[in-house]
């Protein structure tokens, strides 16, 4: 009883929320601080009821909402829409294993991406239906893919430990697939010029980050190496492609490279596109990869000697984790800014998301619109990219504090 009372007393009292202190603390303290306060609440106030106003009295949202296949699959033909809804579906499929047999940050992805597809199927039940119909709606869709997500997850749960070398496997195959499944094989064909909108947006985002992971690591590792060719060539590499703007590369890619191939010879457009990003992102990778393994202290590549491991032992199992540990929200931010570059592929003529938002703005219908409906179709495509962007930060940062959980 004296324990308990003594730790009782112990304790610190809770301080209750003191709304009026907080504000005279915070806000009001000085003559000079309230004017400021009181000017920028002004302009937060006419700022936010001027957004509101617009948002609920403009009638342009039924340009987007029109348009709403356009700024997903870009041209896509509609009879072949199964094919971008089945490659959803395998993502889903693939994420909500994952989250249930790894948890954390997987889970939490998992339950984002289930919680968007309804969230998602809500409000295009508000949008004006399909001329011609579509034999599937989109709500069904949208609620199909929310459930299978929902019974991965729990077939992960069930899998546990037996299920962890199948979904990796899953996850390298995925990316082949689901280009194999978009352009179809035979005579059933979907050309890529007729892809846009966000899953050309994707598309390219996931290609870049995914071939250029690879390719910035051995660049960093190259650049370090002592071998001088390779060190040479890693430098003037970096240094050469991180010295023109990624526009310039598109343009070299799109427009240059036919003129030194055959006649008979011809590369998709998309694949250029593809090829450049990676090449633009790898460089820069390089670079921050390699920032991370500066930061590496000599004392472990000389424990890691003196236990006997070799120079690939060693970068493999010692520096080159930490590495990358250090350099994950740098990396990400990359990744990020990579995503929304790949808008610059509208200028060599691809329809991706933010080319369909200009497709949108010039349609005949909607030219006579009063004010016209930029305004909320890059509204749209900035929610679009800004989802995306976020879950991006938030899955970095989930990350970060899982890797640091058993750090001191």
């Amino acid at each position: 009883m004296a324990t308990e009372v003594s730790q009782s007393q112990a304790r610190a009292p809770q301080p209750g929320i003191d709304v009026p202190g907080w504000l005279r603390k915070n806000l009001f303290s000085t003559w000079y601080n309230s004017l400021i306060s009181i000017v920028l609440l002004v302009i937060v106030f006419q700022v936010v009821t001027g957004f509101f106003q617009w948002a609920f009295t403009t009638e342009g949202w039924i340009a987007a909402a029109s348009n709403g296949r356009l700024i997903l699959v870009g041209r896509y033909p509609a009879a072949e829409l199964w094919r971008p809804q089945l490659a959803l579906a395998l993502v889903a499929v693939l994420l909500g294993l994952s989250g249930g047999v790894w948890r954390g940050i997987a889970q939490a992805l998992t339950i984002g991406f289930a919680g968007m597809m309804l969230v998602l199927t809500a409000l295009w039940t508000q949008l004006p239906p399909a001329n011609p119909p579509a034999p599937l709606t989109t709500e069904l869709v949208l609620v199909g893919i929310a459930a299978l997500v929902g019974g991965a997850y729990a077939a992960g749960r069930a899998g546990g430990e037996r299920l962890r070398w199948p979904i990796i496997a899953g996850w390298f195959l995925a990316y082949p697939m689901i280009i194999l499944i978009l352009q179809g094989f035979g005579g059933a064909t979907v050309p890529t010029n007729l892809w846009g909108g966000l899953m050309l947006t994707m598309l390219l985002s996931v290609s870049g980050i995914v071939l250029s992971f690879p390719l910035g690591v051995l660049l960093a590792l190259g650049r370090r190496s002592s071998l001088p060719v390779v060190k040479f060539f890693c430098v003037v590499y970096i240094e050469l492609i991180r010295g023109v703007p990624l526009i310039t590369v598109l343009f070299m890619a799109q427009l240059m490279l036919p003129l030194f191939l055959p006649s008979e010879v011809r590369i998709d457009a998309v694949v250029r596109a593809v090829v450049a990003v990676t090449l633009f992102s790898a460089a820069y990778l390089a670079e921050n990869v390699r920032g991370g393994l500066q930061s590496i202290p000599k004392g472990q590549v000389e424990a890691a000697r003196a236990l006997g491991l070799n120079v690939v032992k060693t970068t493999l199992l010692i520096t080159l984790p930490q590495a990358l540990k250090a350099v994950i929200p740098v990396l990400v931010g990359q990744f990020i800014s990579l995503f929304k570059d790949t808008s610059l592929v509208a200028i060599i003529g691809l329809l991706d998301l933010l080319g369909v938002a200009r497709a949108i703005n010039t349609q005949p219908e909607w030219l006579g619109f009063p004010g016209g409906v930029w305004r909320e179709t890059f509204f749209v495509v900035a929610v679009i990219y800004w989802i995306f962007s976020f879950t991006m930060s938030r899955s970095s940062r989930q990350i970060e504090a899982n890797l640091n959980r058993g750090a001191r």
